[in-house]
């Protein structure tokens, strides 16, 4: 097989289109939500995820002032809030107002969940490593809640409700199709 070579700053376009997450903090009297394409698990024992955050981002200071956060999966209905979540700045803003999605109060952490979400896991902030012009926020997840008709032991994507969006680059986007399984 021949392949068509890449620039290395695309290479992520091939493998980024795991779940949008939309990352909300709080520190203080100040919330932000922030959509993030740059997610994933770290570890099992802890449970421990990662999600990449540019520096310049106001969610960025927010975490690590606070040594918290919240991975919110949204629901291919929030599109719209996914969009704007990452394409406008949060200092001036108030996205949750902005985006007409409800706080929550989660269990082990101040930051405030997305009640709109399909679920949402609770983080405290156990590393922030630099890797080039991100920082990878390495939390260990203290909750983790979700939709109970969207949740067995795992995520029931064939429902509609419980389809999540995946980034392709730009204002591309996708949902998941046919659950396959090996019989």
């Amino acid at each position: 097989m021949i392949f068509d070579e890449l620039a290395p700053s695309r290479a992520n376009r091939l493998i980024n289109h795991g779940p949008v997450v939309l990352i909300s903090c709080r520190d203080g009297d100040r919330t932000n939500i922030m959509t993030a394409a740059w997610a994933m698990p770290a570890s099992h024992t802890p449970p421990m995820l990662a999600v990449a955050i540019g520096p310049s981002r106001f969610t960025h200071d927010l975490i690590i002032n606070s040594n918290e956060f919240v991975v919110n999966v949204p629901g291919a209905d929030l599109l719209d809030a996914v969009w704007y979540c990452g394409t406008k700045h949060g200092h001036e803003l108030d996205k949750f107002a902005e985006c007409n999605l409800s706080a929550q109060n989660g269990k082990e952490v101040a930051a405030p969940l997305i009640g709109e979400a399909i679920g949402a896991i609770e983080c405290r902030l156990s590393s922030h490593p630099t890797a080039g012009d991100h920082t990878i926020m390495v939390g260990e997840v203290v909750a983790a809640w979700a939709k109970a008709e969207l949740f067995e032991t795992r995520l029931l994507v064939e429902k509609s409700a419980a389809q999540t969006l995946h980034h392709l680059g730009g204002p591309h986007f996708c949902r998941p199709g046919a659950v396959l399984a090996k019989k």
